[in-house]
């Protein structure tokens, strides 16, 4: 890839037809294939005539802003909401003033999900935290594996929202606001990035839990192509559904008839332009070409046995405690999808999104934490260690997090007996992140003695993402798209690089 610094032309999709004519190709994973195919049979330019014209397959690799480590993204997304004064930021002031009320002058203007402000007290945490690694970060009993990576993690401490109900949440970190009908990340590395990978989606999503309560959402283009939409994969069993040929069609026979299929479809095309068609093609040479890369993606066989231990993909009994709505082995699930995003980051996948919900523990904390930490614990910690010994943490970035926090309130909601849970908490939490060009082994900002705010180094979504396109050779401010009369970016109108996170 290039990386001289390209115009403003190059990063905006500057062809209207072929913006118009991919958008209405069948789906995100579709678009891709037909991209691809258009590529090799010379129906879009090369990608090097195409950074000069700004007309070419938009999943071909393009040139950066400024030279950047990172090449891939894990972003490991905990729906509801982790209690983070429970696993990464420790208050002994908490535990000392537990069941104390805050005073009214904090509380006046405080908007809560649940919690009755007038009869709220605060809620210790029966946690105990200790410091690991050279850095001394510190960490609960909850997640003792992924402490023995606090040298490689850069603990941020200091996250705020301006969202405190999960839907809206879910949108801003993952598309820099809290509205629908906007690109998420993914999306937009994609765009300003294209991808590596000729067999694969640049862009997969996996799910394991409850399920979010953004759905699809949170893996929309929005007004980008569809081309640039995540692609839900399963596990397990067929990995795109409706991917397998029918019963009794040869493979062989099946290309000769898309052979046709496709030489007739294009003269059609090129001679109507009828994005129907152009969809009809996307769809068939997907299905063709995932038949054999999709399935040989999650075949897990060639995979050495001290690997699918390390992950947990054994781990099929589940922990006990609670697991609200959960279904299956969600273990078994979650450390495979783990395992799956390093082999889709070896194959050139850009960016991966691991969703695992929920966190949203309202009541019985103690009981849900411990279940949904036990479950995430052990392959995530695997994940960065197989990724550091494999040589691809420097150029691949994981991040965990979050649409919010939970408060140091006890959840009083009416008809409750007991303070067992905690509310959303938007004004301070945590997350970390890992590899692709960033410190190890740093805590950065911190919240107030019992973490009800901010107290230094305030961080909002929109800085997180302007340092992570930063990180991959993109300017926030000069990755654009414009829609509706003006330019839009990942970080909205906000955002800037935090420069004590870079390496």
């Amino acid at each position: 890839m290039a990386l001289s610094k390209p115009s403003t032309d190059q990063v905006h999709l500057a062809d209207q037809t072929r913006r118009s004519f991919l958008t209405s190709s069948a789906s995100g994973i579709g678009a891709a294939a037909l991209a691809s195919l258009l590529s090799d049979e010379g129906l879009f330019a090369s990608a090097e005539a195409a950074e000069r014209s700004g007309s070419a397959d938009p999943l071909a690799p393009r040139a950066t802003h400024h030279d950047g480590p990172a090449k891939s993204c894990i972003f490991i997304f905990m729906a509801g909401a982790p209690s983070h004064l429970d696993l990464f930021d420790p208050k002994p002031k908490l535990n000392e003033l537990h069941g104390q009320p805050l005073p009214e002058s904090i509380l006046k203007d405080v908007r809560f999900a649940f919690i009755k402000k007038e009869t709220a007290t605060l809620l210790g945490t029966k946690r105990t935290f200790t410091k690991h690694g050279e850095s001394g970060m510190e960490f609960s009993e909850f997640l003792p594996n992924i402490a023995t990576c606090a040298d490689d993690l850069l603990m941020v401490r200091s996250l705020h929202s301006d969202q405190f109900n999960h839907h809206p949440g879910q949108l801003l970190m993952q598309c820099g606001r809290g509205t629908f009908g906007l690109p998420t990340m993914g999306s937009w590395l994609t765009y300003g990035l294209g991808s590596e990978s000729r067999n694969l989606p640049g862009y997969v999503v996996l799910n394991s839990g409850r399920g979010s309560s953004g759905g699809a959402t949170l893996w929309q283009s929005g007004f980008l192509p569809s081309v640039h939409a995540g692609v839900l994969f399963r596990n397990q069993g067929e990995p795109v559904l409706n991917l397998s040929n029918p019963n009794g069609l040869p493979p062989e026979l099946q290309r000769k008839g898309l052979d046709v299929l496709r030489n007739v479809n294009a003269g059609q095309l090129e001679q109507l332009g009828d994005p129907e068609i152009a969809s009809r093609i996307a769809s068939y040479e997907l299905a063709f070409r995932m038949q054999t890369s999709a399935p040989e993606l999650i075949d897990l066989s060639s995979e050495s046995k001290s690997t699918l231990e390390a992950y947990g993909v054994d781990r099929t009994e589940e922990p006990k405690g609670g697991g609200r709505g959960q279904s299956g082995s969600t273990r078994e699930s979650f450390s495979r999808n783990c395992l799956l995003a390093r082999r889709m980051v070896e194959r050139g996948v850009r960016f991966v999104n691991i969703i695992y919900a929920s966190w949203d523990h309202h009541s019985n904390l103690d009981n849900e934490l411990a279940y949904n930490a036990e479950v995430v614990d052990q392959p995530i910690a695997a994940l960065i260690k197989d990724l550091k010994q494999r040589g691809l943490l420097d150029s691949t970035m994981v991040v965990w997090g979050s649409e919010f926090g939970r408060t140091p309130l006890g959840e009083n909601r009416g008809g409750r007996n007991a303070n067992t849970g905690r509310d959303h908490h938007p004004a301070s939490y945590s997350m970390f992140l890992a590899g692709g060009g960033l410190k190890g082994g740093l805590t950065y900002g911190s919240s107030d003695e019992v973490g009800w705010g901010v107290q230094d180094n305030p961080v909002h979504a929109n800085d997180l993402h302007a340092t992570m396109l930063h990180q991959f050779g993109l300017d926030h401010l000069k990755l654009t798209h414009r829609f509706q009369g003006r330019d839009f970016r990942l970080t909205d109108v906000g955002g800037k690089v935090i420069g004590d996170w870079i390496a």
